[in-house]
């Protein structure tokens, strides 16, 4: 059940990217976005898994916008899959050193609110987007 170090660099759909359109995902995975940005002591204390590599606990990929976009050395959700054994210190030390090829934006809310803001009405660039997610992830609805 370990989960695997992020992606040379982000997926072409993580809503951490500046160059993805908005309204890609749901409300609810932008929404999920902000609280990784507070204090060590408020984040979740989880990690947050790629939307495209997500394959359940066997095969789950760290989301490299997500390691990209936070601080890893403050991130609870790595502290604690490194003390709980669901990722090596091996991969605990690549989320560290993660440098995004790719420009992301500076924060998990200012990646949201990108990404929520053509949510109700995705425009053409979304919507090839979201046709390309649904034949890679057919377990999406």
């Amino acid at each position: 059940m370990m989960t695997l170090p992020p992606a040379p660099r982000p997926c072409a759909s993580c809503p951490y990217r500046q160059d993805v359109p908005s309204g890609v995902w749901s409300e609810e995975e932008y929404a999920k976005l902000p609280a990784f940005d507070g204090p060590t002591y408020a984040q979740p204390a989880r990690l947050f898994v790629c939307h495209q590599h997500d394959r359940g606990e066997e095969r789950a990929r760290v989301c490299a916008g997500w390691a990209g976009c936070h601080d890893m050395g403050e991130s609870l959700g790595v502290r604690v899959a490194l003390a709980s054994g669901r990722i090596t210190e091996e991969t605990a030390e690549a989320l560290v050193d993660y440098v995004s090829p790719v420009p992301l934006f500076a924060s998990g809310a200012e990646a949201a609110a990108h990404g929520m803001r053509e949510v109700e009405a995705p425009g053409v660039e979304a919507a090839e987007a979201i046709g390309k997610i649904r034949r890679v992830r057919s377990d999406l609805t």
